[in-house]
């Protein structure tokens, strides 16, 4: 009987340490989204950006997972620029890097691989206090660093509320 408390015991004893070692680990992931007021602002005052420009233009703002959160159109921007954004704006999320920088991979396998990729000028991430929270994307204008520059703008308007949190 001794022998099989003992034996429960030291069971216990080495159960119960190897508890902390998953302590250690977190049991939830927290993760910075924007919030849909936030992606809109972002959204409109990259319109407005490219709107000084008389760029009309479309605008999608995704999330980090490259899940769309807001998408605009100005009124007489080409129709197919909708769908470029957005490409634009996943591609810069799933690469964390400006539009621009990735230009160079367009001749890649990654671009026939990859569904939904545009490796071109026009879009940039959103990052703030070292955090990873979204992209926005932009088409329209007859080259892509313009649509890069209302990008920026856009995000300009939220960044000073994303490094505060």
């Amino acid at each position: 009987m001794r022998k099989i408390m003992t034996t429960a015991l030291l069971s216990i004893s080495v159960l119960a340490s190897s508890f902390s070692v998953f302590a250690a680990e977190p049991l939830v992931v927290n993760v910075a989204r924007l919030s849909l007021d936030m992606a809109n602002k972002a959204a409109m005052a990259t319109i407005e950006a490219c709107r000084e420009k008389g760029i009309p233009v479309s605008v999608t703002v995704v999330d980090r997972n490259g899940i769309v959160q807001a998408q605009l159109r100005d009124t007489i921007a080409p129709p197919v620029s909708l769908g470029i954004s957005q490409k634009k704006a996943y591609t810069a999320v799933m690469f964390n890097v400006k539009g621009s920088q990735l230009s160079d991979r367009a001749k890649s396998p990654l671009q026939t691989m990859g569904e939904g990729l545009a490796f071109m000028a026009g879009s940039t991430p959103i990052q703030a206090g070292g955090k990873l929270y979204g992209a926005v994307g932009v088409s329209g204008a007859p080259d892509g660093m313009d649509d890069e520059a209302c990008a920026l703008k856009g995000i300009a308007t939220i960044l000073e509320d994303l490094e505060m949190m």
